[in-house]
C-alpha cells in the first residue's frame, strides 16, 4: 500500500490528486489536523504518542469523506511531536493514498532559508502542498516551485479579524490602487505562477472577498479555512468560490476533531465531517 501511495505521488500532481479525491468522494471538505492534547478524551492519553493516536483515529474515521487533510505543523512541534507528524503522514499514505496532504506551515523567509523549509515540507514530511506567506516576495516562494507537481498556497485574505491590518490596505504604488489581498491574487494568477502550482488561502468568514479573489483568479485552487467553529457559512463559501474550472478546498478543524470529548470522538468526527460534506456539496 505504501508503494502504491508513493507511485501515486510520483505520477500525479497535487492538482490531479485533488481532482481525483474530490470526484471519488464527492467532497470539497478538508479536515484540518490541529491536535490539542488538553481537548483529547481521557482514554486517548497525553504526550506525543497520544497525538499520533488521536489524529490517526480521525483519519481512519473521515478519509472517505474528504478531498484533503491539512495537518498544522505548530500543533505537533509545540509538543515535540514532529516524529509523530511524519508517522501520521505515513499512516495517511497507507490508509488513503489518493487523498492529498497539505502541510499548513505558513512559511515565509529569504530564498536560502526557504530552500530548507521546502526540503522540510516535501522531503521530510512528504506533503503534497504547503501554505506560505508571500510577504517577502517571489524569491521566498520560488524554492517551493522547484518541486514538480507540488502545490503552494499563498496567504491572501485570511479568516482572522486582524487580517484587515495589512490585507485590506490599498497599494498606492500599484496601478489601480488594489487592496493588498487583490494584488496577491493578481500575482498568483499571473507572473508568480510559473509552473501552475500556486493556490490562494482565503477565509470563509469573508465571502465577498472570496468572490473578489475568484474573479481575479478564476482557475486557481482556493484553500478556504474558517467553516464551522470560526463562523464561516458553508453555503456562502461555496457560492462565492466554487467554479467548475476553479477548485475549492474547504477546511474544518475543531468542528470535526472535537465534535465529542468522549470515547465516541471518532464516530462523532465522522458524523460532523459527513454533515459538512453534505452542506458543501448541496450548494454546487
Amino acid at each position: 500500500m505504501l508503494l502504491a501511495a508513493l507511485f501515486l505521488q510520483w505520477v500525479m500532481t497535487f492538482l490531479e490528486q485533488l481532482a481525483a479525491a474530490q470526484a471519488a468522494h464527492q467532497s470539497l471538505l478538508c479536515v484540518g489536523l490541529d491536535p490539542e492534547p488538553r481537548k483529547f478524551p481521557k482514554a486517548v492519553g497525553q504526550g506525543p504518542s497520544a497525538i499520533f493516536d488521536f489524529c490517526a483515529h480521525i483519519v481512519d474515521a473521515t478519509h472517505e469523506l474528504v478531498c484533503a487533510f491539512k495537518p498544522q505543523i505548530a500543533y505537533f512541534a509545540a509538543h515535540r511531536a514532529e516524529a509523530q507528524l511524519e508517522q501520521l503522514i505515513a499512516h495517511m499514505r497507507r490508509t488513503a493514498p489518493h487523498v492529498p496532504v497539505i502541510l499548513d506551515a505558513k512559511r515565509g523567509d529569504i530564498g536560502s532559508t526557504a530552500e530548507q523549509y521546502a526540503i522540510e515540507a516535501f522531503e521530510r514530511y512528504g506533503a503534497d502542498a504547503v501554505t506560505l506567506s508571500p510577504f517577502m516576495g517571489f524569491d521566498s516562494v520560488a524554492p517551493y516551485l522547484k518541486y514538480h507537481g507540488k502545490g503552494a498556497f499563498l496567504l491572501c485574505r485570511t479568516s482572522n479579524p486582524g487580517g484587515d491590518d495589512l490585507q485590506n490596505q490599498r497599494l498606492a504604488s500599484v496601478e489601480g490602487q488594489p487592496l493588498l489581498y487583490e494584488h496577491i491574487a493578481h500575482l498568483a494568477q499571473g507572473p508568480w505562477n510559473v509552473n501552475g502550482q500556486l493556490g490562494l488561502v482565503v477565509g470563509a468568514t469573508y465571502p465577498d472577498e472570496i468572490a473578489r479573489v475568484r474573479a481575479i483568479a478564476p482557475n486557481l485552487p482556493l484553500l478556504i479555512p474558517g467553516v464551522g467553529t470560526q463562523g464561516g457559512d458553508a453555503h456562502a463559501t461555496v457560492k462565492a468560490g466554487w467554479r467548475s474550472n476553479g477548485p475549492i478546498i474547504v477546511n474544518a478543524s475543531r468542528a470535526v476533531l472535537y465534535a465529542s470529548s468522549g470515547d465516541d470522538f471518532a464516530q462523532a468526527a465522522f458524523d460532523a465531517a459527513h454533515s459538512l460534506r453534505q452542506q458543501l456539496s448541496s450548494t454546487m
